[in-house]
């Protein structure tokens, strides 16, 4: 508990009314507006929701506004009001087979049934600046068709007809899932509980992370066998009437990461999987999340775990942005008793150090 200097209370007052002008900036220039951001600034959006750990484009975005474009700031901002909601239950497991989708490609295979759609995306495009987004500039109209009613079955399930990769895990009926928002992280943990830390996690943790598996750290070989975004639809199931019913429909990515396993003295070779799935369009999170989940199934796998990122208390302790935020600023915040302690013990080592080193005759001056 720190105690405010003098003068202390009416200086954060002010540190605050600073703040707010300098969030709207040159009042000459338009407010940027809620619309905007979630418009124009869908990416930022869609990340604040998910390692927020609520669905609401107005909630993150105004959240981004608060915060002045810092990310981290409005995921805390998101997190602390989601802590304030009710909660009714847990909604039926959404089913991505099922997704509309407006984006989906496979780095395995380039023919699968129901196609390749590229949908938008910065994958093609050139890495330079366009002068014409600050003019005003009118996008042309994209082209259109009819949406097509052709399935898209998940590359995975299309891999494990021919028994070529592990089935994919299924929860008991009725099995309880863990929550961490309700309950402290303990190890070893489940991989529910992993994916859930992997998805309010970090974007940058688990590129960083992620990358590493692929240089060597972790002997991850991947492909993407899918990555796709689009809409699902949330159904909850209501007790008074016995069945589930819609509640609407949200954007997802998701990706299936293929890896390779060699097999054990019980388990022929075979592809494993890597999952991971976030709210709107995150590609680089779900890829990322994908490569850290494979890597933390290492010992379930039987393999060696030396990597960092297969060490499950390392990645799942360190992967939370709003925790480590505050943990790396509570610095700036006064310190001063335990700092002054410090100095003062200092220079007592320094003087006794000092002493123990002075010449013979010194010593005998002194005494």
């Amino acid at each position: 508990m720190y105690v405010a200097v003098k003068g202390g209370e009416r200086a954060i007052e002010n540190a605050h009314r600073l703040l707010a002008n300098a969030r709207r900036g040159d009042q000459s220039i338009s407010e940027v507006t809620l619309d905007q951001i979630s418009e124009q600034l869908g990416l930022a959006v869609d990340r604040v929701m998910s390692e927020g750990s609520l669905y609401d484009r107005e909630l993150a975005a105004l959240a981004i506004k608060q915060a002045r474009g810092d990310l981290i700031e409005a995921i805390f901002l998101v997190r602390a009001f989601r802590a304030t909601l009710p909660r009714f239950g847990a909604s039926e497991p959404v089913d991505t087979g099922a997704m509309r989708v407006q984006r989906r490609v496979s780095a395995t295979f380039k023919d699968i049934p129901g196609g390749q759609i590229l949908g938008p995306t910065f994958d093609y495009t050139h890495r330079l600046l366009d002068p014409s987004l600050g003019q005003g500039f009118v996008p042309e109209v994209p082209a259109t068709a009819e949406a097509s009613t052709a399935p898209t079955p998940r590359v995975t399930d299309i891999l494990g007809r021919d028994g070529l990769i592990e089935s994919s895990p299924r929860a008991e009926d009725g099995a309880s899932v863990g929550d961490l928002t309700r309950e402290p992280l303990n190890f070893p943990a489940d991989r529910d509980l992993r994916l859930q830390n992997l998805a309010r996690g970090d974007e940058g943790f688990l590129l960083a992370m992620g990358y590493s598996t692929q240089r060597g750290y972790g002997r991850n070989h991947p492909f993407v066998g899918e990555i796709r975004f689009g809409e699902v639809e949330v159904e909850f199931f209501a007790e008074d009437v016995g069945f589930a019913v819609p509640l609407g429909s949200i954007e997802l990515t998701e990706c299936q990461m293929v890896n390779q396993f060699k097999g054990s003295a019980t388990e022929a070779p075979c592809f494993t999987r890597g999952y991971g799935l976030a709210f709107g369009q995150s590609e680089r999170k779900t890829m990322s999340m994908a490569l850290v989940d494979r890597a933390l199934r290492a010992r379930e796998l039987g393999e060696e775990a030396v990597a960092p990122a297969q060490d499950e208390e390392f990645v799942m302790s360190h992967s939370d942005n709003v925790q480590a935020t505050g943990f790396v600023e509570h610095l700036k915040l006064p310190h001063y008793v335990d700092f002054q302690s410090e100095l003062g013990l200092l220079r007592k080592l320094r003087k006794e150090f000092a002493e123990a080193n002075a010449p013979d005759a010194m010593k005998e001056a002194a005494e």
